[in-house]
């Protein structure tokens, strides 16, 4: 009877979770058997790793093979653990490699020739603690040089990992290369006209508020949130690396590196599911998570399902989203900037004496977004389709308003860190420290409780008015918020509120 392990790593929301593969050659009918709560990729890998040991003419035990992936109660998923099933298998025919293999992440699909093929979600599982060495397919490469942590080595097949562990060959390892180049984007040059909405996307960007766009056909509303992207700051390498990991475990990213904020726009049918996450098995992340340290784009919102909408309260409050599977959770980050956008009304017409609509048609419409949902967004604008323009005299690159949009992050950040906060972003700073340390001048909280004390405005909402009004003071590089800071801010949030609170 003969034992040998490897280390593989299993899925767990955006972390991993370290897993224990044991291989045990023993008296018995031949055959392998495979325990320990594995998917069907885990159970068919018995199949694929037994011709790829074929192909690769490498010895294999001709009796009873079991192998055990411990912990026992964590539920398996993926193609990755072929290689260490294999080369543990291996390993318990040879004493020599079993040292090398004390230490060592192994991680891998297995062609039928042996050939080592890329695996989803790999960025997880390259965090797992504790190990020397881990061991990935060439394809993966890319992903695995972001972690700069340990030795990350590729292979390109089931051979060279065994002979690296026999001490018979050395595996190179992953480059680390120059941080990737994001994408092109498109440009805020593009948009003709609607001088009012570039900049109330740019206050967007500068203080990370949501917006809701209601305006006709034509009015540019998709063209305006594709852009909103082009003026964020560049992104982290943290951010880099926590993005790919998601579009990876979602299985999107296909190998690429996500390094330009992600830009989410699906189909407005889109189910709960699929705009949270969830599925049977192992949940995979939704819509939400895919468009985290970016933007959700949810065009002609008025066609998707109230509670598919509602669903967003919650990811929009905590910036994660919590799964409950079978007795555990399984949590995926959701921080993300929402678009919301919708035509005035069902026949799109932009005036009331043009509508085509029925009273109640009219009346109805843009009813399945809740008012617990339209309070948690900070901007809403009200496009005109004569807000557009002819040719680009007036257009702006993105270059210029990201400059602006950074130098307001800056302050915003300074001011921030100096108090403490965790967040330096005005529309996740806490409340509390808003209205007790950072308030706006006399006037301009006196006019604030007036909107309050009308009814104009919630308490959420004087909580909103003021990190708009900080956003503001930011983009003018004003010290406090003053008067005229708060009613722009108002105005933002919702047109027509100073004529409400009046």
């Amino acid at each position: 009877m003969a034992l040998a392990s490897t280390f593989a790593a299993a899925i767990d929301g955006v972390g991993a979770q370290v897993v224990r593969v044991e291989a045990n050659v023993g008296p018995g009918l031949p055959g392998m058997h495979v325990v320990g709560l594995g998917d069907a990729a885990v159970k068919e890998s018995r199949e694929r790793i037994r011709t790829a040991v074929a192909n690769a003419t490498l010895p294999w035990p001709r009796t009873k093979i079991m192998v055990s992936l411990s912990p026992a109660h964590l539920p398996k998923s993926g193609s990755h653990f072929d290689l260490p099933i294999a080369i543990a298998v291996l390993a318990s025919l040879e004493p020599r490699a079993r040292a090398a293999l004390e230490k060592t992440l192994l991680l891998g699909e297995l062609g039928l020739g042996g050939a080592l093929r890329r695996v989803e979600g790999i960025l997880p599982m390259l965090a797992a603690p504790g190990f020397s060495t881990i061991i990935v397919p060439r394809a993966n490469e890319a992903e695995a040089a972001l972690v700069g942590r340990g030795r990350i080595l590729v292979a390109d097949s089931l051979v060279d990992v065994w002979s690296w562990a026999l001490g018979t060959r050395e595996l190179s390892p992953a480059a680390q290369k120059a941080p990737p180049q994001g994408r092109d984007l498109p440009d805020f040059r593009d948009v003709a006209g609607q001088k009012e909405a570039k900049h109330a996307l740019e206050v967007a960007a500068a203080g990370g508020h949501h917006v809701f766009m209601i305006g006709p056909p034509g009015s540019g509303k998709s063209m305006l949130a594709e852009r909103l992207p082009s003026i964020l700051p560049p992104m982290t390498l943290e951010e880099t690396v926590e993005a790919t990991a998601i579009h990876s475990l979602a299985g999107v990213s296909a190998g690429e590196v996500v390094a330009t904020r992600p830009f989410v726009s699906p189909h407005p049918s889109l189910t709960r599911a699929a705009l949270i996450g969830g599925g049977s098995g192992h949940p995979r992340p939704g819509a939400v998570s895919l468009a985290h340290h970016g933007v959700l784009f949810l065009d002609e919102a008025s066609e998707a399902s109230a509670s598919t909408l509602d669903a967003l309260r919650i990811p929009l409050e905590r910036r994660q989203v919590v799964l409950t599977r079978a007795r555990r959770e399984v949590v995926y980050p959701a921080g993300f900037q929402l678009i919301l956008a919708a035509n005035p009304c069902r026949c799109g017409a932009e005036r009331a004496d043009a509508c085509r609509c029925t009273p109640s048609q009219r009346a109805n419409h843009l009813r399945n977004i809740s008012g617990p949902l339209r309070d948690r967004i900070d901007i809403s604008l009200a496009l005109a389709s004569q807000g557009s323009a002819i040719g680009r005299g007036d257009a702006e690159p993105s270059e210029t308003i990201a400059d602006r949009v950074m130098e307001a992050r800056e302050r915003a950040a300074y001011r921030w860190s100096a108090a403490g906060a965790e967040e330096w972003v005005n529309a996740r700073v806490p409340a509390t420290l808003i209205r007790r340390a950072y308030p706006a001048d006399d006037s301009a909280m006196a006019l604030i409780s007036a909107y309050l004390a009308n009814g104009a405005i919630t308490q959420r909402g004087v909580d909103r008015v003021l990190k708009l009004a900080w956003t503001l003071a930011d983009l003018d590089g004003a010290a406090r918020p003053d008067l005229g800071h708060v009613g722009a801010a108002a105005e933002l949030r919702a047109p027509g509120l100073g004529e409400a609170a009046s």
